[in-house]
């Protein structure tokens, strides 16, 4: 079998369906949101973040995998450069079941229709897979490792950031000063077309588009039905980690079109919109559902969120302030 849609559900899903006491997976690149929710499973799951060999691992990303890795899941870096997906399932250490492809084990990997696939491999090449995950594990080392080692010159290596682009987002209009009435973080305040007053997204202006290009993605049309239905635009999902530590999954969603190609338009939070807007508010001093203006922002000592990229679809959010 070959899935290309509701892969984090067929992952999370598979031990209902086979006989299993183990998940091994070796991705790519990881997300922390999908790791957290192997706590759920009932029973030990290892994470291999592959790409570390090369890329190492941006300190926000690791400092958000660090308090995840416990007794029920391992996490791990490899120290060879893994640019493979796969899932693996075992029972009494052999394996049972296994599932590869490219979808990397993150929001943005596992939640985008058709973009990405993962199949069922057979049992002639369990054996292979082992070797190959034997390979891969014992050239590992647990997260918590990461900092022991950061002083070598190959962990040096390693902490160069994926991209240093930092794009500062700004929470008002820059057209007026002031933040919207019935947009940005003041989305829910128009009555008539939200049922939650917290609702908020955050703009993204073409000047963002152009001076940062490798942050914000071209959003991708795909059918909107298996038999061909006229394409759409799909809102991408991604991982966002805050200054403070929380996490928190969003969509680019909209469009707008820049130089012939069609950009997301803002960022909201997932699946509730009111996210967003209830966590700026409680960092910024404002009452749940009350209007944020911008003397508000600049009382809180800040009116912009400062962005940048972790890995593939994991973004991170400074909305700090200097005391």
């Amino acid at each position: 079998m070959l899935y290309n849609r509701n892969l984090e559900e067929i992952i999370f899903d598979r031990h209902n369906i086979i006989d299993t006491d183990e998940l091994v997976i070796i991705s790519g690149y990881v997300g922390p949101n999908p790791i957290q929710r192997l706590n759920q499973l009932p029973f030990k799951t290892t994470v291999i973040y592959g790409m570390y060999g090369s890329e190492g691992i941006k300190k926000n990303l690791h400092e958000a995998l660090l308090p995840l890795n416990n007794d029920k899941v391992s996490i791990l870096y490899s120290s060879i450069p893994v640019h493979s997906k796969c899932y693996i399932w075992k029972k009494d250490r052999k394996i049972v079941h296994a599932l590869i492809g490219s979808a990397n084990f993150s929001t943005n990997g596992l939640t985008t229709p058709y973009r990405e696939v993962l199949a069922e491999t057979t049992r002639d090449t369990f054996e292979p897979l082992q070797l190959y995950l034997n390979e891969i594990l014992s050239n590992s080392i647990s997260c918590e490792s990461h900092i022991q080692t950061e002083t070598s010159s190959q962990r040096i290596s390693n902490v160069i950031p994926i991209n240093p682009d930092v794009c500062d987002m700004i929470l008002y209009d820059k057209r007026t000063g002031e933040t919207q009435n019935a947009a940005g973080i003041n989305w829910g305040q128009s009555a008539t077309a939200h049922v939650n007053r917290n609702d908020a997204y955050i703009a993204i202006l073409k000047d963002n588009l152009r001076q940062y290009p490798n942050l914000f993605p071209p959003k991708q049309s795909m059918p909107t039905q298996d038999n061909g239905g006229r394409p759409q635009r799909h809102n991408d999902s991604v991982e966002v980690i805050w200054d403070d530590g929380t996490t928190m999954e969003c969509l680019f969603e909209g469009n707008q079109e820049d130089n012939g190609i069609i950009y997301p338009k803002q960022i909201a939070s997932a699946p509730s919109k009111a996210q967003l807007g209830e966590y700026l508010r409680n960092r910024i001093g404002v009452p749940s559902g009350a209007r944020v203006t911008r003397r508000d922002l600049n009382r809180y000592g800040r009116d912009y969120v400062s962005v940048s990229l972790q890995g593939e679809g994991i973004y991170f959010f400074d909305f700090s302030v200097n005391n």
